[in-house]
């Protein structure tokens, strides 16, 4: 148990604290040249995650576990610190006091979403308390594919106009999840009823096919826009940012149904993660 809560608290801070360190970044690229403070604070938060980032690679599934719940600790207030900053930015550009940046309140909303999720999970493994895995499933399904979601709406809006076909397949992309997201929170609100094995087995497996789809055009997107051959403002680290996280998403409902079938998950599987 103990070198399962360390290797599970490492797969979570080596993912998400990357994740908070580009979250930075894409925010720091969206303000005015004179909004130096908030650019200071971004930068400041940047080098935070890095440093967060780069000490969690140094441990090992041996491990001291009361050493990484300190560093659990360390990290979830460095994760509340940053999710204080994004609604801050939120409040600033519902409120008009951001005119003419770039950054959409949506896109805002979403990483201090994330933020949230992560801050979380920190607590829920420092406490010893993950949730029952039929209220997971649902719970990370729900939460997922609203991520899915944002991202197609982001890519359909980063497009530049003139690329047709791939604003309408991000569209497409975007209906897509946003029916999957109600049907997700409809077996959600019918808890506990509908938590059978079967229900549960066919909600991952109709949520893997959409997934692996986008997760493929987001690779596809990437490389185009790394090779400079489709017309965008996305950023190529953004474009790989978010088919990271579709990634990540389909590694656990891939967790999930070995546990609904009864196939073990090892250390291996989070290790090499």
């Amino acid at each position: 148990m103990a070198n399962a809560f360390v290797a599970r608290s490492l797969d979570e801070v080596r993912f998400w604290s990357r994740i908070m360190k580009e979250h930075s970044l894409f925010l720091r690229l969206g303000f005015r040249a004179e909004d130096t403070q908030l650019i200071n604070e971004a930068n400041q938060f940047y080098a935070l995650f890095e440093n967060i980032q780069n000490r969690s690679m140094a441990f090992t599934l041996d491990t001291d576990p009361q050493v990484i719940v300190r560093f659990n600790s360390e990290v979830h207030n460095a994760v509340s610190h940053i999710w204080v900053f994004k609604r801050k930015i939120l409040g600033l550009i519902l409120t008009c006091q951001l005119p003419g940046a770039n950054n959409f309140p949506l896109l805002v909303d979403h990483t201090s979403r994330e933020a949230n999720y992560f801050r979380n999970r920190l607590d829920e493994l420092n406490n010893g308390k993950l949730e029952p895995l039929p209220d997971a499933i649902i719970d990370e399904n729900v939460f997922f594919l609203r991520i899915m979601a944002d991202h197609a709406k982001f890519i359909s809006h980063l497009l530049d106009p003139s690329e047709r076909k791939l604003v309408d397949m991000a569209n497409e992309f975007s209906q897509d999840f946003d029916q999957l997201l109600f049907q997700a929170r409809d077996i959600d609100s019918m808890r506990p009823q509908s938590q059978t094995a079967p229900i549960l087995t066919q909600f991952l497996d109709q949520n893997r096919v959409s997934v692996k789809s986008l997760r493929d055009f987001k690779k596809t997107a990437s490389d185009l826009i790394s090779a400079c051959k489709i017309k965008s403002i996305i950023h190529p680290l953004l474009a790989d940012h978010v088919f990271r996280e579709a990634e990540r998403f389909l590694f656990i409902i891939d967790m999930f149904e070995q546990h609904l079938t009864g196939t073990p998950v090892t250390m291996r599987d989070l290790e090499e993660h």
